[in-house]
């Protein structure tokens, strides 16, 4: 059963400086009606370790790298979209459109789609953003040099979480044993408190917890090393027991603005300005447009018998082809 769905049973539904191409007269090129608002192509997956690895999209015995990549394409490109999730942190997709998604000064450009909701249950009544945000941090890139691949630049989109977040986090998981004996925990659910080992570069270490809603490995089996390092920025920890220890009430809080899977897709704040692109020291950056996206989960965090705070991705489109005009909340 899918996490966001065993949550429902718990809460409601509620509703560089200045960057110039290479070329001066290099400009986004006038709109073509053929053109399409939604993701053309994926470029790259590998999800982390997580309940829904090896699940969304689901991994049999003779698929490779390439054969999960179209299964990843199958259920995004397009305007009906089902879901892939990216696991704990670090796991990651790339995706492009097929034209460039033209930045305008003063309005969000695009947003990518997940699964996120409110929840209307919320013991904190206090706090009306809580209930399933699994927030992803979003990277982009122009197409400087042509080749149609994404190879240039990368620079990530600087989230309202952006200063509080740890820069060059690293993590590494540690391929499972299928032979190890399981070793349960005190409750119920916990089938291998001490599943799959993972160390961080900040002098962290533990184990990721199996449940007993999902039996499938959470390493992703298509990866024939026996470990896995995600980099990147680590955001601060979004989930919080709003219950008892003995009745545990999971909520997992969004940020204001600037993710993927944060809030829902019907909200202006879910959406992307292209203006909030930083370089690798910080320094805002003007992009004219972005090509290829990548998002990767932000979170290393565990919701109790949720799981792991996993980003799902179910979409992406180009606000402007659509005509969906969002002034921006922040400059």
């Amino acid at each position: 059963m899918d996490k966001k769905l065993l949550k429902i049973g718990l809460l409601s539904l509620t509703g560089l400086f200045l960057f110039s191409c290479s070329d001066d007269n290099d400009t986004i090129p006038p709109k073509d009606t053929k053109l399409s608002p939604y993701i053309s192509k994926v470029y790259d997956f590998l999800p982390a370790v997580g309940q829904f690895t090896n699940s969304l999209p689901s991994f049999t015995a003779s698929d490779t790298k390439e054969s999960m990549l179209a299964k990843v394409e199958k259920a995004l490109i397009g305007p009906k979209n089902s879901m892939v999730s990216l696991g704990g942190y670090g796991g990651y997709i790339v995706f492009g459109f097929d034209h460039t998604v033209e930045n305008k000064t003063g309005f969000m450009d695009f947003r990518i789609k997940g699964n996120a909701f409110k929840a209307a249950s919320n013991p904190n009544s206090d706090n009306t953003e809580g209930g399933s945000s699994e927030p992803g941090i979003v990277l982009v890139s122009y197409d400087e040099n042509k080749n149609g691949i994404p190879d240039d630049t990368w620079y990530e989109i600087a989230g309202s979480a952006y200063n509080s977040s740890i820069k060059d986090y690293e993590i590494t998981y540690y391929k499972p044993n299928s032979n190890k004996e399981p070793i349960s925990g005190n409750q119920e659910w916990e089938k291998d408190v001490e599943y799959i080992k993972w160390t961080d570069n900040q002098g962290n270490s533990g184990f990721k917890t199996k449940n007993m809603f999902h039996n499938q490995s959470y390493f992703p089996e298509w990866i024939k090393e026996d470990k896995i390092t995600f980099r990147g920025t680590k955001l601060p920890n979004n989930a919080v027991n709003e219950g008892t220890e003995s009745e545990p009430f999971w909520v997992s809080y969004a940020f204001e603005w600037g993710y993927a899977d944060n809030l829902p897709n019907n909200e202006n704040q879910s959406a992307i300005d292209i203006d909030w692109a930083v370089d690798k020291n910080g320094n805002k950056v003007h992009l004219k447009g972005i090509d290829f996206v990548k998002v990767y989960t932000g979170v290393n965090q565990e919701a109790g018998w949720l799981g792991e705070i996993s980003t799902e991705i179910t979409g992406a489109e180009d606000l402007h082809l659509l005509n969906n005009s969002i002034p921006t909340i922040q400059n």
